[in-house]
């Protein structure tokens, strides 16, 4: 069978498991790699070159260098900024948006989308605004926004340096904003204008409440003499409840321990503040003999000892009514049961917050339980609920298995709550006094930004190395820490692309691509080029929307390098076709990170896309055309 057959065997394989979806897209990719070693297309010596490729070199370092802006109190600039702009909806849009099309210029664009996604939820709280007008707008204007310089998204890293290995001199930081930024503009225009009134209003998402339906209350629980949990540790009581109900805290004499960090076993006296509805409280009553509030001679003697207190919103009451849990911005009330009483002693909360969180694309959470992850054990966090295409799953929390884009209602204590979320994967929403990053060292960030761009644009050195350069430099000066960084290097995006480059260039060795070019020339000889090119980006722009781009981008071209040998004209605008087409996933939420963390705060569902996404690709694909060509000329 010849080489060029058995490469199109696997790449069409690839393809079918990147969009069935039941293994995740590295594991594929790197699958893909190992198929075509042992099929003798990429010899053995060369299989793991990828991983040393500048692209992905320059993958990674442009990923620390976003999670340093994010550290570096970029966060809280752009918020208050962002938030000045009062309650109309049209300046709430252009601020959002336009922002996140600036940074994602600069930064990778999932960072860009992960810094203001927070700010978003914020201002639809604040202003009764519908999330899903706003986070669709921001995703897309976020892929928008990558078009315009070399680093903004992976397939233009990708394109500039396939070019350097076919012309010897790979396209520079600004070669794609005469281009790119001609369509952000017109982009940016009719997502402010017209797009979002083609997305769906999903109305009453905005708050956790809502989201969540929650019904559950803070309730305190006494462990009587009697009670069946004498004796049982935290663990045991969960085990004999079936039913991951969160413990926040264990209250003995007066000494309080947050739910996670108590190891010992509950002893008669012990208070349990505990997350339950009407149908936990009653199985805790019925299996461990739990009982709410105090009974009325304790009742009678902590009223004689108790002082006048003032309502705090963050304690609730050991009265036989429970304390309703407001949403997890505004904090906890007391719940008022018509009777004139004094405050009594309470266990507070202080030390917990709650929290809701987007799971990433990348997450560790993906496919497992949270029995799995040992999530209350080993991160200190405990599910209170889960939301997918915008309702509360009912099933029960132990059975349910985390999706990309589920977002998630977690209690923890608050000093080590940041980092727990992000080595889970999963990005905060909306939290008070949850920071995204220490604000510091700002202007040291930018600067050592700056100098690396300067060194790019004056051909002092190659991206890989400039951008490598100033990554290393601010982890030095203390800009980002050592760990942080490497959490911050998306592990599966560089699998992929370190897998997909030697299968990309099997295609292009074996004879592939240049079969599929010459078919093409064959098909289109009496077409003009301008035809083909348009075919070129429609089969790229449908291929990112069902796969990763950046592998829709190494797939594509050499493809578009054969095409451009084929007819005897210049590479360069077959290159830039690939580069921009691979960059418009706006027709599903799986073609790229950005549109599926949106989906779950949005409460969008699959077919939404497609409504603003598709006019806003045929317009990419109107302008960019005889832009590129006007550039890049044949």
């Amino acid at each position: 069978m010849a080489d060029h057959t058995l490469v199109f065997i696997v790449l069409g394989l690839t393809l079918a498991a990147f969009v069935w979806g039941r293994f995740r897209f590295d594991l594929v990719a790197f699958s893909a790699l190992l198929a075509t070693v042992m099929l003798g297309l990429v010899p053995g010596e060369e299989a793991f070159l990828g991983f040393g490729h500048p692209a992905v070199i320059t993958v990674a370092a442009v990923l620390v260098l976003s999670r340093g802006f994010e550290r570096s109190g970029v966060v809280d600039m752009i918020a208050e900024q962002v938030l000045k702009v009062g309650d109309r909806l049209l300046l709430q849009l252009v601020a959002l948006t336009g922002t996140v099309v600036v940074l994602s210029g600069f930064m990778n664009n999932v960072g860009a989308l992960a810094l203001l996604l927070p700010v978003a939820m914020r201002l639809a709280r604040e202003h009764d605004t519908s999330p899903s007008l706003l986070l669709m707008p921001l995703a897309f204007g976020s892929l928008l926004g990558g078009l315009m310089t070399l680093i903004g998204t992976p397939p233009n890293i990708i394109i500039a340096s396939y070019r350097g290995s076919v012309t010897d001199e790979p396209f520079g930081m600004f070669s794609f904003f005469p281009v790119g930024a001609v369509v952000v503009l017109v982009g940016l225009a009719f997502i402010v204008l017209l797009g979002w009134r083609l997305v769906p209003k999903r109305a009453g998402k905005a708050s956790t409440e809502e989201m969540f339906d929650t019904a559950n209350y803070l309730v305190e629980l006494k462990v009587d003499e009697d009670a069946k949990a004498v004796g049982w540790t935290l663990r045991e009581l969960q085990r004999e409840l079936e039913e991951a109900v969160p413990v926040l805290a264990v209250v003995r004499d007066e000494r309080r321990w947050a739910g996670h960090a108590f190891l010992g076993t509950l002893k008669a006296g012990d208070i349990l503040l505990v997350e339950a509805g009407p149908e936990e409280m009653k199985l805790l009553e019925d299996k461990a003999g739990l009982r709410v509030g105090l009974g009325p001679e304790e009742q009678e003697a902590q009223e004689n000892e108790a002082q006048p207190e003032e309502n705090n919103a963050e304690t609730c009451g050991t009265n036989a009514e429970p304390t309703r849990q407001g949403s997890g911005a505004e904090g906890r009330t007391s719940k008022e049961n018509g009777k004139s009483r004094s405050e009594k002693k309470s266990a507070d909360t202080e030390g917990l917050e709650l929290v809701e969180a987007v799971v990433r694309n990348d997450s560790m959470m993906i496919n497992r339980t949270v029995t799995q992850l040992r999530l209350q054990n080993q991160y200190g966090l405990h599910l209170i609920a889960v939301a997918r295409d915008g309702g509360r799953l009912k099933q029960r929390l132990r059975d349910i298995r985390f999706r990309a884009g589920d977002v998630l209602l977690l209690q923890g204590g608050e000093s080590n709550l940041s980092e727990s979320l992000a080595t889970l994967g999963c990005l905060p929403l909306a939290r008070r006094n949850l920071p995204l990053g220490q604000p510091r060292m700002l202007l040291v960030s930018i600067g050592v930004f700056a100098v690396a761009i300067l060194a790019m644009l004056m051909d002092l050195l190659p991206a890989a190395v400039a951008l490598s350069a100033a990554a290393l430099v601010s982890l030095l000066v203390g800009v980002l820490p050592l760990r942080e960084a490497y959490q911050a290097v998306d592990g599966p995006i560089i699998v992929l692309l370190a897998a997909m480059i030697p299968v990309g260039q099997a295609l292009e060795t074996s004879g592939g691509a240049a079969l599929v070019a010459e078919s093409l020339v064959l098909a289109g000889e009496q077409w003009p080029v301008l035809v083909l090119l348009i075919g070129l980006f429609l089969v790229s722009m449908l291929l990112s929307n069902v796969i990763n781009n950046a592998a829709a981008a190494l797939l594509m071209a050499p493809i578009a390098a054969s095409l451009a040998e084929g007819f005897g004209t210049s590479v360069d605008p077959f290159l830039m076709v690939v580069a921009v087409s691979a960059s418009c996933a706006f027709l599903t939420p799986i073609g790229h990170q950005s549109n599926t963390l949106v989906m779950g705060p949005g409460g969008y569902r699959f077919g939404d896309y497609w409504k603003m996404g598709l006019p806003l690709s045929l317009l990419v694909l109107a302008v960019a055309m005889p832009m590129i060509l006007f550039v890049w000329p044949l």
